[in-house]
């Protein structure tokens, strides 16, 4: 046996490796002569292998054959191991006996998950001693038979999986653009409006998210803006924001108050919801020519008021999370905008992103860059904004979905307003 094969963690002895019901238990063996097998067995080398030793490993030469005597080896078919993709060798049963055959180096990964033992056979000994004995060669092609159908059942149910998660991965793109679709991301949002300004950016942690915003002029003429999260992220939180969306915009478009909206809407989301999935929310309506922004809130967290120079929170009324109270009541505030103001409205993927140590973003960092720049292009405003988290987190990834919302209201010469309702 060549030593240079041996882990550290395994140990060689000489002892007999018989086991008490003698060697036809072994299917290598079966059919064979035991007192023959007795004798020629004894001299072979038995290896105790402890938790995490890799027997044979890719790219390894090897000539020997070994047969698990005890415990359990796995046999990984790349050397990158993954939950339940390898084969479990019981004992009895060979390894190595490929690479040994065709004298190639091991193309497969063997680890020892637990403690064994396993019973070492030497190419040259295998070859001209044991083989030569009426049934081994016969017992070993079957042996070989049956690796090989297990491998080509376990490459073809790897083969099912990569094709299935390849579809998963288009209809996750196709999900992406539709929900991407669903939001007014263009910017000018109103390009007939110079009296309006208004600007976002959505970024789901994963291929689709919970987070949304909307904005569009009602039928009287009076902007709606809402942001809003739903509880966690992925395809449970992307199906929610969805509904939750389609009915804002249906009840925003025909009722009076915002506080009136979150109401019907919590109701909606209190029906059917078996999975109690949630929503925050923070919506109003802005008079375009006063200035009179009128807002509710369900949960969400206080957006940025910059105004005279001043970054603060706008002050928020009281309400319950959306989904979770049928009968939840919701109250509304008014602030009055005036032009040049910036409101700032975001969700928790900005203010509880972390660095490396754990220290969540917060939203402090953003009120010296808004002020800056209030006077800036919103999108330039919002890139800044990202960009001070990644700077924050060391990473550009988001472990939560981030929605940035901007509401100004521009200084515009008498008669450059507009007053067309409706979407742009």
């Amino acid at each position: 046996m060549d030593p240079r094969i041996l882990s550290a963690d395994a140990a060689v002895t000489q002892a007999s490796p018989r086991h008490p019901q003698g060697y036809g238990w072994i299917p290598l063996f079966r059919e064979v002569d035991e007192a023959l097998l007795v004798r020629l067995l004894s001299r072979c080398e038995v290896r105790r292998l402890s938790a995490g030793t890799d027997l044979l490993r890719p790219g390894q030469p090897n000539d020997s054959l070994y047969i698990l005597l005890k415990g359990e080896l796995m046999v990984y078919l790349s050397a990158e191991i993954r939950l339940g993709e390898g084969i479990a060798i019981q004992p009895g049963h060979c390894i190595g006996e490929y690479s040994a055959i065709d004298r190639l180096p091991v193309s497969a990964l063997v680890r020892c998950e637990g403690e064994a033992e396993v019973l070492h056979l030497s190419g040259p000994f295998f070859w001209k001693r044991l083989v030569p004995l009426p049934g081994v060669a016969r017992n070993m092609m079957r042996g070989l038979t049956e690796r090989a159908r297990t491998t080509n059942q376990l490459a073809l149910s790897n083969l099912r999986e990569r094709l299935e998660l390849e579809h998963l991965r288009k209809e996750l793109d196709l999900a992406r653009q539709l929900q991407a679709s669903m939001l007014p991301l263009r910017h000018p949002l109103f390009p007939h409006r110079p009296d309006l300004d208004v600007c976002a950016r959505v970024e789901p942690a994963t291929s689709v998210g919970g987070d949304f915003f909307d904005s569009f002029l009602t039928a009287d003429g009076r902007l709606f803006v809402c942001i809003g999260d739903v509880s966690g992220h992925g395809i449970g939180a992307a199906l929610l924001m969805a509904r939750t969306i389609g009915l804002m915009r249906s009840l925003a478009m025909v009722a009076t108050a915002p506080e009136a909206v979150l109401e019907q809407l919590n109701g909606f989301l209190c029906e059917g919801n078996d999975t109690c999935l949630f929503a925050t929310l923070f919506c109003g309506y802005l008079e375009p020519s006063s200035g009179t922004f009128t807002y509710s809130n369900a949960g969400h967290l206080p957006p940025l008021l910059i105004q005279d120079g001043r970054c603060t929170e706008l002050p928020l009324p009281r309400g319950l999370l959306a989904g979770v109270a049928p009968r939840a009541t919701y109250r509304a505030q008014t602030v009055q905008l005036n032009p040049g103001d910036l409101l700032f409205a975001y969700t928790d993927g900005l203010s509880e992103a972390e660095n490396a140590e754990g220290e969540p973003f917060g939203i402090e960092p953003c009120h010296n860059l808004l002020i800056q720049r209030r006077e800036a292009p919103l999108p330039e405003i919002l890139d800044g904004v990202r960009e001070a988290l990644t700077t924050y987190s060391g990473s550009g990834t988001l472990e939560d979905d981030c929605t940035l919302l901007l509401l100004r209201r521009p200084a515009v010469a008498p008669g450059d307003g507009g007053s067309s309702p409706g979407r742009a």
